[in-house]
């Protein structure tokens, strides 16, 4: 591995990696200024900053080296495919890119899939379009269905492989800590496949055991507090499934509001909150995320407002860019209907 490029005391050391690989993780952490309140510190971890674009580059590389390392896959033999609503895939079709896989995306046949479509299908990767009325349920019925056909495939299975939760615990986490030095006294999080809630939470409570881990899901679908899954757009979490890694913080506890082993509190917000978030924070702050980031973000600017929480500091993870949802249906509609007019 080269040397990662940084700054120290504003002179840039100059210096290379040996893959795309070699520059995932170390994001930088972002100081809100102006859409949260007064006398509380609200850090971003902005993971768009990762070269694929998103928070899950870390787990699709920690999860594919692992299979190397283990003797699972190799290039040129093995077909790597996994289902995803997006980031994930991009993050497999990304890594399959650098290390000669042939990948296959599994995503649903939804307007909002368009940039991850294209995104992938530019790696390289084959894009599989299931039922988008079947959900998650629906694509990986069509993933295991594969699998039994191809035996040359490999599924990195971010929903149940141990390898997500421990991309955050040996990266983000150590990340985290880091960069605050040490002072941070909440985490919050989306929660999608609950690997970064699960990583993330044990290493920074292991840290500070007083450290309050925020969980967020949306409004529509908060199943982890064991209500109705609904219809919502805040794409990355809210996928209406009970979660392992979220289920095995406490083992065989109802899912319910409060506690579940590390996890202090799940907080929601609606897709109209999450994308005004968004919206806001690419207005008052220059950060242009998506709606899960909005969603994480409008919890920790309510957790802010708390009076208990005056004096602390509170982390956020922002998952990915904005960009990346030009298609989605609220958050980019004004300004889409305004270049239509301007630019017919």
């Amino acid at each position: 591995m080269g040397v990662i490029v940084s700054k120290i005391k504003g002179e840039q050391q100059v210096g290379y990696v040996d893959s795309v690989m070699d520059a995932v993780g170390n994001t930088p952490l972002i100081k809100l200024q102006r859409s949260t309140p007064k006398g509380v510190t609200v850090l971003c971890k902005m993971e768009a900053q990762n070269p694929g674009g998103s928070v899950k580059d870390r787990i699709a590389k920690r999860m594919i080296e692992g299979a190397e390392e283990r003797g699972l896959i190799s290039p040129g033999k093995t077909t790597i495919i996994e289902a995803t609503s997006g980031n994930t895939g991009i993050g497999v079709a990304m890594a399959a890119a650098a290390k000669g896989y042939k990948a296959i995306i599994v995503m649903p046949q939804l307007p909002p899939m368009y940039e991850r479509y294209i995104i992938c299908r530019k790696f390289g990767a084959e894009v599989h379009l299931t039922a988008g009325a079947k959900g998650v349920p629906g694509m990986l019925t069509y993933l295991r269905d594969m699998l039994a056909k191809h035996p040359h495939m490999w599924c990195p299975s971010q929903f149940e492989n141990e390898d997500n939760p421990a991309a955050h615990y040996e990266t983000t986490g150590p990340e985290i800590w880091k960069q605050c030095g040490g002072k941070i006294d909440y985490f919050v999080c989306g929660v999608g496949t609950g690997g970064t809630c699960n990583g993330v939470g044990r290493y920074l409570k292991e840290k500070n055991p007083a450290l309050k881990l925020i969980a967020v899901e949306p409004t529509e679908s908060r199943v982890l507090v064991g209500k109705p899954h609904g219809k919502h757009v805040v794409l990355g979490i809210g996928a209406g499934m009970q979660v392992k890694f979220v289920e095995n913080l406490s083992p065989g506890q109802e899912f319910a509001e409060g506690r579940r082993g590390i996890i202090d509190e799940f907080c929601h917000a609606t897709t109209d909150e999450s994308c005004e978030m968004a919206n806001t924070l690419a207005t008052r702050e220059g950060l242009l995320v998506g709606p899960s980031s909005g969603c994480a973000a409008k919890v920790a600017a309510d957790i802010a407002a708390r009076p208990e929480a005056q004096g602390k500091t509170i982390v956020v993870l922002l998952p990915s860019s904005g960009i990346r949802y030009v298609q989605h249906p609220v958050l980019w509609t004004a300004v889409k209907d305004e270049a239509k007019k301007a630019l017919p």
